[in-house]
């Protein structure tokens, strides 16, 4: 009897501890109410990342619903049964993020070139700046196309000039101006997976680019009026800084002042992202912190050197007001570029926290300026800029709240230090900021940029402390001193600090291995990591270290994906396959921002021309064909390759075609050509034992209102 007894007992007990296993979590919940603010930014950025992610975009009937789910879902937070709502309300955070970026992708929607055009271009000067190639840039909005029905005229068009194109005429933004251009709609993914330039597009209502080597033409001087004046006054201060500044300097406090990049070459911004100090060089958290740090902690000082005003008003109040004011000023005058206006959210968040008496400085308010940034630009999330800049801002915050908690658990740890003390304080703030910050970048810097500075720390930990001691107050000397014409006093010192980091930068950078270049990894390690590190930070208690769990399973599968065979640009103009010694491409020349990405993603250092010299997967060189997957390959480009395509096919199974397939070819033989391409966009081809498996761009971009499918 005892032991017939035993089997139901036992079962129960089985019951009760899977019972208990699903009421820990939700009592767990329960004890953390109040403390859950923190994890709204990351829910809400959690359906923003779905909606991002999705193969096709939904319907009218599939927004419906999510509505629809969402509200239900905060009925049944606000109403529904105790122990659930916290889970109710997550799940309407996570709806309510895909609403958002959906509701954000189509109210962004504009015209998009769907032709090659070739003609004249009309429109008025928006935004001027540099390319990657160094070369002018004018972005045009109110835009004219000859022949082209207004309702598919693109509502912004940008143009690089090149040769002598800008040569007779300066620029400003509002001037009216005309030239004779090479247009196409902006490009997709160099390779399936590969980052989307149309959808960073879609977001700046940019429907076409190109180019023109023809003059420009001013057909209208500047309009009159606010709609272009911050813009206008933004060129008219970088020109003056650069010419008072000659050289490199002046090109580098032009930068940090009012956001303009130009007079920045190209070896130097390459210099300070080998070091990792390219971040000084973006108006960015960096700068607005500092900025506004030291206007609240000057306005502080003179408020309460005056003992009327120190004892009868607000002194810190007052201080966070006129901060306040100086950080919209700078926000205007760099550009509001998506980085400054970042930059802005948090530390607007933070003077707030001063004008109600919270504190400044917690994970509450840096959730807040996500949160607020998120609402206003929900496709942020994806770039590397807001990402990186949590990152740090989440770990700094972290780290120093753990490092006060410590201090003062720990016996003494309230007495005032002495004076030696302070000193060591500070120098170690200064490298733990280093450190901590660049140990929270570096896997977002690593999987967006492919590189890592592995030096990077000594040179932030050599130029950051000048940056806000001398470099930050010097600008704030000479804005205040520019009315009075004594600004040189100051630019002085900027110059000087500049001309430290700008060595420092370039000494740093030619240390051999300055630089380790990664390969890409899946898309989903980095989600994986953050949400892992994300649970360790704001949680409480034992299961926050499951986090630790989460981010390693993230790190380890950043390898797990194995770069493709073969790579097939989206013009047929350059082909690139994985040999011994890395990818070896079929020209040395063309396709060259195509190129770059394909072997930074590779994580290979090498140049185009070296990478063309390799031999392919069968050991020889790659211009008369390569073998792969038991196919064999040959790429024709330029004059004549169509009438080649006959004796190509006599040998090889594939040929891809940089000019468009003739009529005829020959049965059994597959011909790649721009036509195939346009439909498909880039390929991509991967080993599988001893088969090709093939994906498309236009696949993996799938069907969403910026891929034009």
């Amino acid at each position: 009897m005892l032991t017939g007894l035993a089997i139901p007992i036992r079962r129960g007990a089985r019951a009760d501890t899977r019972r208990a296993a699903l009421d820990a979590p939700l009592k767990a919940l329960a004890q953390a109410r109040g403390r859950l603010f923190p994890f709204v930014p990351v829910l809400l950025a959690l359906g923003i990342g779905v909606y991002f992610s999705l193969p096709a975009e939904p319907q009218a009937q599939g927004f419906a619903a999510l509505a629809a789910g969402a509200l239900a879902a905060g009925l049944a937070g606000l109403f529904g049964p105790e122990r659930l709502r916290p889970l109710c309300l997550a799940l309407m955070l996570v709806l309510a993020g895909l609403l958002l970026a959906g509701w954000r992708v189509h109210a962004s929607a504009a015209p998009v070139l769907s032709f090659r055009y070739y003609g004249p271009v009309e429109g008025r000067v928006l935004r001027i700046d540099r390319s990657v190639s160094d070369a002018q840039r004018l972005t045009l909005d109110r835009v004219v196309l000859h022949d082209v029905a207004l309702h598919r005229v693109p509502e912004r068009v940008r143009v690089s000039l090149h040769g002598d194109a800008g040569r007779d005429i300066v620029p400003v933004p509002g001037m009216r101006v005309m030239l004779t251009g090479h247009l196409s709609p902006p490009g997709g993914p160099v390779e399936p997976g590969g980052f989307d330039f149309r959808r960073m597009a879609w977001f700046e209502r940019l429907g076409a680019v190109g180019y023109t080597r023809s003059p420009v033409l001013a057909l209208a001087p500047a309009e009159p009026g606010p709609a272009l004046a911050v813009e206008r006054l933004r060129m008219r201060m970088s020109t003056a800084l650069q010419a008072r500044l000659a050289g490199e300097a002046g090109g580098f406090v032009a930068a940090i002042l009012t956001g303009d990049r130009a007079g920045v070459s190209q070896d130097t911004t390459e210099a300070l992202r080998r070091s990792n100090l390219a971040h000084l060089l973006a108006i960015s958290g960096l700068h607005m912190g500092l900025l506004v740090g030291l206007v609240y902690g000057g306005l502080r000082l003179l408020l309460a050197v005056v003992p009327v005003v120190a004892l009868r008003l607000p002194g810190r109040k007052l201080a966070a007001v006129g901060a306040l004011a100086a950080a919209v000023f700078y926000l205007a005058l760099s550009g509001g570029n998506v980085a400054t206006q970042r930059a802005f959210v948090m530390v607007a968040v933070m003077l707030g926290a001063v004008l109600f008496d919270r504190r400044a400085i917690s994970l509450h308010s840096v959730a807040l300026a996500a949160l607020l940034i998120l609402f206003w630009r929900p496709e942020a999330l994806l770039s590397p800029g807001f990402q990186m800049s949590f990152a740090a801002t989440t770990a700094l915050v972290a780290v120093f709240a753990a490092l006060r908690d410590w201090r003062r658990a720990r016996p003494g740890g309230r007495a005032p230090p002495t004076w030696h003390g302070r000193l060591m304080l500070a120098f170690g703030s200064v490298a733990l900021c280093s450190l901590v910050a660049g140990l929270a970048t570096a896997p977002v810097a690593a999987a967006h940029f492919h590189r890592m500075a592995d030096y990077g720390l000594l040179a932030n930990i050599l130029s950051v402390p000048l940056m806000g001691t001398l470099v930050m107050p010097a600008a704030v000397l000479a804005a205040a001193l520019w009315p009075l014409g004594l600004e040189g006093v100051g630019l002085w010192l900027m110059a000087a600090g500049v001309h430290w980091i700008l060595g420092v930068a370039h000494w740093v950078a030619g240390f051999d291995g300055a630089v380790r270049w990664v390969t890409t990894p899946p898309g989903w390690v980095l989600p994986v990591m953050a949400l892992g590190v994300l649970w360790l930070i704001l949680w409480r208690g034992r299961a926050r270290w499951a986090g630790v769990v989460v981010a390693v399973v993230g790190l380890a599968g950043w390898g797990q994906a194995p770069r493709p065979a073969l790579l097939i640009a989206e013009s047929g103009g350059q082909v690139g396959v994985m040999g011994p010694e890395g990818r070896a491409l079929t020209r040395p020349r063309g396709e060259g921002f195509v190129v770059r990405n394909w072997l930074a993603a590779d994580g290979d250092a090498a140049g185009q021309e070296v990478a063309a010299a390799r031999v392919g997967p069968d050991g020889a060189a790659l211009a008369d064909g390569f073998t792969l997957g038991g196919q064999r390959f040959v790429h024709l480009t330029g004059r004549g390759a169509a009438d080649r395509v006959g004796n190509a096919c006599a040998t090889a199974q594939v040929v891809i075609l940089s000019v468009d397939a003739p009529p005829d070819i020959p049965a059994g033989c597959r011909v790649i050509a721009p036509a195939d391409l346009r439909e498909s966009g880039a390929l991509a081809a991967s080993l599988r034992g001893d088969d090709l498996h093939w994906r498309r761009a236009r696949d993996v971009a799938g069907h969403r209102p910026w891929t034009g499918y």
